[in-house]
This record gives C-alpha cells, sequence and structure tokens, in this order.
C-alpha cells in the first residue's frame, strides 16, 4: 500500500479541540478517519516548529489520500500537507525506465 507523509498545521480551533480532547484523543480520530478511507496510520507525532503535526500512513491510491486532505481542510481545524513516499525499490524501478527527455536549450 503506498505511504505518504503529512504534515499538519492547526489553526486556533484545532488547537482548541487538541486542548479539550488531547493528544491521545487526536490520534484516535486520525485512526478511524485513515481507516474509513481504506488506510492505516503508521505513526503519528507532534512537533514544535513549522508543523504541528506529522503522520506517516498507508492508504489504498492517491484517490484515498485526497479525500482525507480534503476532509481535513474543509473542517477548518487544521491545514495539511502530503508528500507521497517512495521506497528504493520504487527509486530503483523508476530508475530502469528508459525515458525521452531533452533538456531545455539541448
Amino acid at each position: 500500500m503506498p505511504k505518504y507523509l503529512i504534515q499538519a498545521n492547526y489553526t486556533a480551533d484545532g488547537l482548541k479541540g487538541v486542548l479539550r480532547e488531547g493528544g491521545t484523543g487526536r490520534r484516535q480520530a486520525v485512526e478511524r478517519m485513515a481507516a474509513s478511507a481504506g488506510g492505516r496510520v503508521e505513526q503519528m507525532y507532534f512537533a514544535f516548529g513549522e508543523n504541528d503535526v506529522y503522520l506517516i500512513v498507508d492508504m489504498p491510491d492517491n484517490v484515498a489520500s485526497a479525500a482525507v486532505g480534503l476532509k481535513v481542510s474543509a473542517s477548518g481545524g487544521a491545514r495539511t500537507k502530503t508528500i507521497v513516499l517512495l521506497t528504493p525499490e520504487e527509486i530503483d524501478e523508476a530508475a530502469s525506465k528508459d525515458v525521452e527527455y531533452q533538456a531545455p536549450g539541448a
């Protein structure tokens, strides 16, 4: 199943929810959401700095991952950024593909 790195930043309302529900309450809510889209949360971390939360999730496909991102963003409680993660084997496969390309100005 494809893996995704999700970076999330809470809005003021979202932070109020974290204070009310706690970190474990938010993790449970995120796990339920991922499961409802056919996925699962591998890891979830709260953080200081640029992002409030980092998640590594397994999702069936890009459509399921996009559905999760849309639902979270539409809630107004957080903003997310999703990054598709590739295994070393997937990079090996990509590197072995013959792709035609002409560099700019070549």
